[in-house]
């Protein structure tokens, strides 16, 4: 059982793509998609907007190698930007550079000439907006999934209650478990301690809603995301049995035309030129 929502950033509406995927190897499951929200107002990409972006994903890119977590901003009167990558608590700095290298290439296909635009990943998130967002606390729920097998059993419920209870004193990654029931829960790094405990209360509350007796489940929140399982759910970090990875496929169909297009018209202009 899951469920996508709208994802309003500030006033921008978005569109959000929402797809299920899996990884099956330790190496790469955090940079399994877990969902991307693109604004719907598109800039020129010869517009000094587009050389900021670009500038900012870069120095993503070089922060990811030295700190998990880190924000820029380029408030340009003409073009200003913001923006925030942010790794998983348990990452290491080579995995957490690669998730966000891998984050941005994925963003910049998705959300491409966007205004503003997210992607989470597994084991990190990326996001840029054409306002401030930085540092303000938003508690409106962006992504939620809950496994497809449930149970009534009153142990696990209060084992469950025990570990998302335990998530909500974090105040940046806290692990926690109960037995047979584990979870973990993170907010991102702009936002104080005072704003992250609301947070991940609100993010408890509404995996309790949503995902009811499932055995496991996720919620994303603008600002913050908390996760629960029952033990064995999560040995390649999914909820449900394995699928294909769709967006890994999505984007090689999308490279595959795109090079497809590229050699037609090679091939038409040397014909041409051989006719000539």
């Amino acid at each position: 059982m899951g469920s996508e929502k709208p994802w309003l950033w500030g006033s921008i509406p978005l569109m959000v793509l929402c797809v299920q995927c899996l990884i099956t190897s330790l190496e790469a499951k955090s940079e399994a998609f877990i969902y991307a929200g693109c604004s719907q107002d598109r800039y020129d990409p010869a517009s000094p907007f587009n050389n900021n972006l670009n500038s900012m994903l870069t120095s993503f890119i070089n922060s990811a190698s030295a700190y998990s977590y880190n924000n820029f901003s380029i408030p340009d009167s003409a073009a200003p930007i913001y923006g925030l990558y942010q790794c998983r608590g348990d990452l290491s700095l080579d995995d957490c550079s690669n998730c966000v290298r891998n984050a941005i290439a994925q963003l910049t296909l998705v959300c491409a000439n966007a205004y503003g635009g997210g992607l989470q990943l597994d084991g990190c998130f990326v996001r840029y907006q054409n306002f401030d967002f930085l540092g303000k606390l938003d508690t409106s729920m962006v992504y939620s999934k809950c496994s497809k097998s449930s149970t009534n059993d009153a142990q696990f419920f209060t084992r469950r209650d025990d570990v998302l209870g335990d998530l909500q004193s974090g105040k940046g990654f806290k692990v926690s478990s109960a037995s047979s029931v584990q979870g973990y829960g993170q907010c991102l790094g702009d936002l104080s301690s005072s704003d992250c405990t609301p947070c991940l209360a609100t993010a408890v509350e509404r995996l309790k809603t949503v995902c009811g007796p499932a055995m496991a489940g996720d919620v994303y929140l603008a600002k913050c995301y908390a996760r629960y399982w029952a033990a064995g759910y999560y040995p390649n970090n999914s909820p449900d049995p394995p699928q294909e990875d769709e967006i890994g496929r999505t984007v090689a169909i999308i490279i595959g035309v795109v090079a497809g297009v590229t050699l037609l018209v090679v091939a038409m202009a040397v014909l041409v030129r051989s006719l000539g």
